[in-house]
């Protein structure tokens, strides 16, 4: 290469970087538009725990988000209070947001502005255009209003928000093309979230920000039409609460698809069988997540090999038009029968199955032979489908899946039941139950929900998180939130603080502690575990593990680190954003994740302990030990649900142990007797917090292992 072009490539090369550096990536701006349950009220320190705020400490620097909420406020313009007259809708404007969630028609129930509704559509087509003329690459997300739980008829009521203010938002999405996102269902079994009975509290004000955060943060697939395909016939399009549902024929056979706003990567699908649109929500919520809805009609036909021929067909053409090569597949009832009947025949096809109340044994449903009555009618459909003419022919009837469980348990995809628990048309005891066991013997991976007290309907939960969760698992779609980090909105006087003092003052007091403490011995981080070490803190009034403290700590310079309620997330939060590393700790004790249980798997709360681990060797000297603890022994029973997700969580953490001044520690035995119970002198009730003696046993352990007692 000659003088000339080396000179002239270094120069391009040094305009590229500097022009980098003239030019920093703006935020995108994010606006939160909407009513009281936007602007926070209600919310315990709503400058930080407002969702708007929430979101913002979720997404971090390279995003703004603005709080554009305004108390009182309609969607509709000849409602009482318009939000179009307020400063906050012009500054929104003036923003020219890259992305706007709009939370608005809570007050649009009230009955001096339900007169008005026949204006809703018209009037929120307005507001979503305005943003578009400001910013036409604008994202617009509609947020359903949250179901209230009110009394009075006149105010604020729960019969119009769900019967005409969500239908009529939905149409909207469609009518715009906007995006929606259903709080609706989020809450409806979460009354306690909402402690005035219509605003969220802090919490609560959290579930809506994560949500939002998924939503940011969906990782998208160039979208696709699936339906181009000239092979399909008499297609008609409509409604599906808020997308586009198109009806189609292919090979002749009803089929539909319904298509999400945005694709998410890995083009992820679902296969319904039976009982179209019955009980939505789980669809809907997994349209909001960028999967596809499908439909190819097998009714009738019992789970029979024509059927599954009918899938196999329609499973290709989705699949050539560029959908998953695994499917989720979606059983209500009867639907059971040609979900596990295909899984088994295709395993390598299915990502998860969720059946709702299946069918799975045909002598139970149709034919009626066990606790149900059964349906005559369709006994003599099936017996016609599988050509059984005979007695002998229906005693060695064989194709159902209560007949295939080795096969399914072998299939390697988890599935997920749930049931009411007092079925009587397809009782749990003859289909269910004994699959389950069935399955479990096997080796295969099978979860149950039983609702307590219902029969074979309602169908679905009111709430679907748990089954979403479950299929967002399944197709590696779930966001972790154990390791993303996050501030608290934990707020309750009852967690051992100052009255009036919530989890940003607690925070702040531990921060401030280790600015002015230098060159510490001992630093402890965790939840109220630790935080019940007691120490200087200012604010902290519940203490039970002082007494043990001043034996055992009594020579060092130490500092209690804990917080009530807090999750991996929340320690991950802390690390990062807080100063710990001015206090320059000889040893860190670490002892969190059994907060994580209710609502993270065990490999989630491990991954979120592993980062929470490696913040702390980000930012601290590599001098500094440090004594992994994990979750602290839970679940006073050996064999339980809460003991099995513990040991699990141990496994995957303890390699840590392995990593350069990292020293591991599972204290089970320590806390447990020979059986494995735990022992009631140390634990209180709950099976999770200390009591003075378990601090005892605790303190000596550390104590003696820290090294610091040989200094």
């Amino acid at each position: 290469m000659g003088k000339n072009k080396l000179l002239l490539l270094v120069l391009g090369l040094f305009l590229m970087m500097e022009t980098s550096w003239a030019t920093p990536q703006e935020p995108i701006r994010i606006a939160c538009v909407g009513n009281s349950i936007t602007y926070g009220y209600k919310v315990a320190n709503r400058e930080k725990n407002s969702y708007p705020a929430q979101l913002q400490a979720l997404l971090g620097t390279a995003y703004e988000v603005r709080n554009f909420g305004v108390s009182g406020r309609t969607l509709l313009q000849k409602g009482d209070l318009p939000y179009i007259e307020t400063d906050a809708y012009a500054k929104a404007l003036e923003f020219k947001p890259d992305i706007v969630f709009i939370k608005l028609g809570t007050n649009d129930s009230k009955v001096q502005n339900r007169e008005y509704l026949a204006d809703f559509t018209n009037d929120y087509t307005q507001l979503i255009h305005s943003f578009k003329e400001v910013n036409e690459e604008a994202r617009i997300v509609l947020l359903l209003p949250l179901p209230a739980f009110t009394t009075d008829t006149t105010g604020i009521w729960n019969e119009v928000i769900k019967n005409k203010i969500v239908p009529l938002t939905q149409t909207v999405a469609y009518s715009t093309a906007s995006e929606v996102i259903d709080l609706y269902q989020l809450f409806i079994d979460q009354p306690n979230l909402l402690p005035d009975t219509v605003h969220p509290s802090s919490l609560g004000a959290t579930v809506i920000a994560n949500r939002l955060y998924e939503t940011v943060m969906l990782e998208e697939s160039r979208s696709i039409d699936i339906l181009k395909s000239e092979v399909i016939k008499n297609r008609v399009t409509q409604n599906f609460y808020g997308y586009r549902q198109t009806n189609f024929e292919y090979k002749g056979i009803p089929s539909k698809v319904v298509q999400p706003k945005r694709t998410a990567a890995g083009k992820p699908w679902v296969l319904r069988a039976r009982f179209w649109g019955h009980e939505p929500q789980t669809d809907i919520a997994l349209l909001e997540r960028g999967f596809h809805i499908a439909y190819c009609d097998v009714a009738d036909l019992y789970g029979s090999s024509m059927a599954m021929e009918r899938w196999d067909d329609f499973y290709t053409f989705m699949t050539k038009a560029g959908l998953s090569k695994k499917v989720v597949l979606e059983g209500m009832s009867r639907g059971g029968l040609i979900a596990y009947n295909w899984a088994e025949k295709n395993p390598k096809k299915v990502a998860c199955i969720y059946a709702d109340a299946p069918v799975l044994d045909v002598q139970s449903w149709p034919r009626g032979q066990g606790k149900g009555n059964g349906s005559s009618v369709d006994w003599e459909a099936l017996k016609k489908v599988y050509s059984l003419k005979t007695e002998k022919d229906v005693t060695n009837f064989k194709a159902d899946p209560i007949h295939k469980i080795k096969s399914i348990a072998k299939g390697g995809y988890p599935m997920l039941h749930v049931c009411g628990a007092a079925d009587e048309v397809v009782p749990i005891d003859e289909n269910t139950k004994v699959f389950a066991e069935g399955i479990t013997a096997h080796g295969g991976a099978i979860e149950v929900i039983y609702k307590k007290g219902i029969g074979h309907h309602p169908h679905s939960l009111e709430n679907p998180t748990p089954i979403v969760d479950f299929i967002l698992r399944a197709t590696n779609q779930k966001m972790n939130f154990a390791a993303i980090a996050a501030p608290s909105a934990e707020y309750r006087s009852a967690a051992g603080w100052t009255v009036g003092k919530d989890w940003w003052a607690q925070s702040q007091d531990i921060d401030s502690l280790c600015k002015a403490n230098k060159e510490i011995d001992v630093l402890l981080i965790g939840n109220s575990i630790t935080q019940g070490w007691g120490g200087i803190r200012p604010n902290v009034t519940y203490a039970p593990g002082r007494e043990a403290a001043a034996v055992y700590f009594k020579d060092l310079n130490w500092i209690g680190a804990g917080i009530s309620g807090d999750r991996t997330q929340h320690i991950l939060y802390r690390i990062k954003k807080g100063n710990y590393e001015a206090a320059n700790p000889k040893v860190i004790v670490l002892a969190i994740g059994v907060n994580n249980f209710g609502s993270n798997t065990a490999s989630e709360i491990a991954d979120g302990i592993k980062e929470v681990v490696q913040a702390i060797q980000e930012k601290f000297l590599p001098t500094t030990r440090i004594m992994l603890f994990g979750p602290l022994p839970t679940g006073m029973e050996p064999n339980t649900d809460r003991r099995e997700k513990y040991d699990d969580i141990h496994a995957q953490i303890k390699k840590l142990g392995k990593q350069r001044n990292i020293a591991y520690y599972n204290l089970l035995d320590t806390f447990s007797d020979d059986k494995g119970f735990l022992k009631t002198a140390y634990y209180s009730n709950d099976g999770i917090h200390l009591l003075p003696e378990g601090y005892k046993v605790w303190g000596k352990f550390i104590y003696e292992n820290s090294y610091l007692n040989h200094q």
